[in-house]
Order: structure tokens, then sequence, then C-alpha cells
């Protein structure tokens, strides 16, 4: 048995009533403008930063901000960094900014950089997944987007869509997912509440329309340095999927309207991150993002045009 969640009634959608009662219990527990903007501002002496959107939210505004590299070229591949699509998965936002911090000047001259690494603000300052319309951006990567923080996105990569070379967006799976996210979806959906098990390690989402396997392994080996990788579960999956390599799953991300199918990019991959594993600390989480960069921008650079 399961507890049932205490927005709404079993069985029946969210109606505007409950989404207003969901809201009123979010509460802001951090700073996008102290944690996240204010690093990015630090690198501005290094690479040009771009507002491409700005979230406004009862109250509050949000600028969304992209870094770029200061020598873009027209003839260079271009390489997709995205994080913080679900704002409180830490890591994601902060293994973003430490890429371009400590690595990111490796490809001047090899790669033009674009990197958005804290598309949800809002989510980020109250540790949630949904943004203030109790919607996932995660799953409106689609035309005429119900979320706004996916629309900007969208419109940011729109000019360079067909010529990015490889796309990486670094999200985390919790412990909070199976707690608190499922069951809300489950009661803001009208669904029942399955429960699932969460995978202890890192991994990786392929994309089912156009696997590309042996750029996830690279990834996954690059990792493995760092942090552990997800063992499959009894059932040979991890989260539901069956894992067709070491650490790997696949789903269909355009069509799910996922954000690392925004592009046309021959590679791209989701990282997860598991932050709450008593084998991992947050300095290793945030490096294993930065490491999974790394190597796919590796990859892909040295397998351009195979």
């Amino acid at each position: 048995m399961t507890t049932p969640y205490p927005i709404g009634t079993p069985g029946t959608p969210w109606g505007p009533a409950e989404k207003a009662a969901w809201l009123a219990r979010q509460v802001k527990h951090r700073s996008y403008a102290d944690e996240v903007q204010s690093k990015i501002d630090a690198l501005r002496a290094r690479f040009d930063v771009t507002e491409y959107g700005r979230l406004d939210y009862a109250s509050e505004s949000y600028p969304l901000l992209a870094i770029r590299s200061r020598g873009w070229r027209e003839d260079l591949p271009i390489v997709l960094v995205t994080g913080g699509v679900h704002g409180y998965e830490t890591s994601g936002v902060h293994g973003a900014l430490q890429f371009v911090d400590l690595h990111a000047a490796d490809y001047e001259g090899r790669a033009n950089l674009l990197i958005a690494p804290c598309i949800s603000p809002w989510a980020y300052e109250r540790i949630h997944r949904w943004n203030p319309d109790a919607i996932d951006p995660n799953r409106s990567f689609r035309e005429n987007s119900p979320a706004g923080e996916s629309a900007a996105l969208m419109r940011l990569v729109a000019p360079y869509r067909d010529r990015v070379l490889m796309h990486i967006d670094l999200h985390e799976t919790t412990d909070t997912d199976e707690s608190e996210f499922r069951p809300a979806l489950a009661a803001r959906d009208g669904k029942p509440s399955e429960p699932g098990e969460i995978p202890d390690g890192f991994y990786l989402v392929d994309d089912s329309e156009n696997p590309q396997p042996a750029f996830q392994q690279a990834v996954i080996e690059a990792v493995a340095k760092v942090t552990h990788i997800a063992p499959a579960d009894a059932k040979g999956e991890i989260i539901g999927s069956e894992v067709v390599a070491p650490g790997v799953i696949r789903y269909p991300l355009r069509k799910l309207g996922l954000c690392a199918g925004v592009t046309s990019a021959h590679y791209t991959t989701t990282t997860e991150v598991y932050p709450d594993s008593p084998r991992a600390t947050p300095e290793q989480c945030n490096a294993a993002q930065a490491a999974a960069v790394c190597a796919a921008i590796d990859y892909a650079l040295a397998h351009a045009g195979a």
C-alpha cells in the first residue's frame, strides 16, 4: 500500500484548485542569484554570456543565461551542454559550471560551446522538479511548449538546431524521485502511484531512435573513474527500462519531449547522477558531470563525420 498524496482525490486529475494548493506548499530553499548567477557572472571575463530569456513568475523574475565560446567560429562544430532542466538536480547545474570553469578552455579553436547551466531557476530555488504551473519542463520540449523554460531553450538553439554535433543534458536520479516526485505526478494526473527502485550509481539515457552505443560507452568509462556506475536491478532494468549496456538505457527522446532531443545532434545523451548514494559526495557528483561532458565532447570531435 502507498500513502495517498496529500493533494487531490485519488483517480482524479488535478484542476486549478489542486495546482494552487500544490504551489502554496512550495518554499524557497536557496538563491539562484547567489549560487548560480554569480558564478556565471564570474565567467564573463573568459566567455560570452547572453540572456536568452526571462521567466516572470508572480513577483519574481529570473534571467535565463547561456555561456558561449568567446572565439565562436562558423567553421567549427557546435556542442550543447544543458543542466538544471529539473531544478532540484543540483549537480546538473554545478557540474555544467565546473566544466566551463575548469575544462571549456581546452576546446578553444576546436568547437563552439553553448552551455545553458540552469534552465529552471524557479525550481532550482525550491529544489523541485516542476515549474510553478506544475509542469515538468523535461516532458515539454515540443512545439507550442506549455513550459516557459523549455520554450526559451528551444528559441536559443533554433538557429543551430541542425548544426549541433553533440548535446549532453545533465540530470540526477534522487531518493525524492520515489518519495515525492513520482507520487506527485501520479496524483496530478489522476493515476495510481506505483513504487519503483532507485538505482545506486551513475547511468546514461541513449536515444532509442538514434542509438550510439560506442559514444555512451566512452562516457561511462570516463565517469567510472570518478564515481560508480549503476548496476541493473533483478529484472535487468534501470528505472523500468532495459539495460542495453553497463549503465545505459534508452528512451525515444524527441517523442517524449525530452531536452536531449531538442536538436538534430548525431550524438546525444542524458546523464543521471545519484547524489543520495553513501558512496558519492556532492563534489564527486559535480566532477562526474564534468567528466561526462569532457568525454562526450572528446568522442564527438574524434568521430565527427565518421
